[in-house]
């Protein structure tokens, strides 16, 4: 694989840079927040290891960016904020996954090698609608009556999955794995709080309710019958 390692500490960087290219994967090292972005803009990484702490910006900054700007390659943080805040913080930013350091380097090769792997999201393609709620895909935009919805990355990747499942009930774990790549309980309300406020967004201020809870099993969008 072809990894973008964005990390400022010299002996970190040299360390992780040596054992992924000892594990046959062609690594690119950027030490800054302009350089990495400049390097993930080009699209062609398969995976991207952020630290969160960065001259010039920080990791949070740099991957909500560029998500809003369309990036899709998987994002592992690393970092050395291990509190269940920071995790959710660093999820909700647009990471697929998180490392605290200090780290054994087989872990974070098994990790980037799970992302490497994953299929990518099943996505609906052009412009999908649920009565007057409407999403295209290309340009990244949600409208509902004509208003637009402004959505973060993570936002937009959980209602982009639950219309690719229109009509049909989602369950949590389903969300966790599909949309947070979560093959575990991650011991948080992280499902709950993002169709929380997603809801909120889609349906707040609209007659019909387009997101609904189904008791005892998750969620689902569709106009109530």
């Amino acid at each position: 694989m072809k990894i973008l390692l964005i990390e400022d500490d010299a002996d970190t960087s040299a360390y992780v840079r040596r054992g992924l290219r000892e594990a046959g994967h062609v690594v690119e090292v950027a030490a800054t927040a302009d350089d990495g972005a400049f390097l993930a803009s080009q699209g062609s990484h398969d995976v991207m290891i952020v630290d969160r702490m960065i001259p010039g910006g920080d990791g949070l900054t740099l991957v909500k960016t560029l998500r809003g700007g369309g990036t899709t390659t998987p994002v592992l943080f690393l970092t050395a904020l291990d509190g269940v805040n920071d995790r959710v913080e660093g999820l909700e930013a647009g990471a697929d996954d998180y490392l605290v350091k200090p780290f054994a380097f087989s872990e974070l090769l098994a990790r980037v090698n799970a992302l490497g792997r994953r299929p990518p999201l099943s996505r609906p393609r052009g412009t999908v609608a649920v009565a007057d709620l409407e999403m295209d895909v290309a340009r990244r935009t949600v409208t509902r009556g004509g208003r637009r919805i402004d959505l973060t990355p993570q936002e937009f990747r959980l209602l982009e999955y639950m219309l690719g499942h229109a009509g049909q009930v989602v369950t949590r774990s389903m969300l966790l794995e599909k949309v947070w790549d979560f093959h575990f309980d991650p011991q948080t309300n992280i499902v709950d709080a993002h169709v929380s406020r997603l809801r909120a967004k889609i349906d707040r201020g609209f007659a019909t309710e387009l997101i609904r809870t189904v008791r005892g099993s998750g969620y689902i969008i569709d106009v109530a019958r």
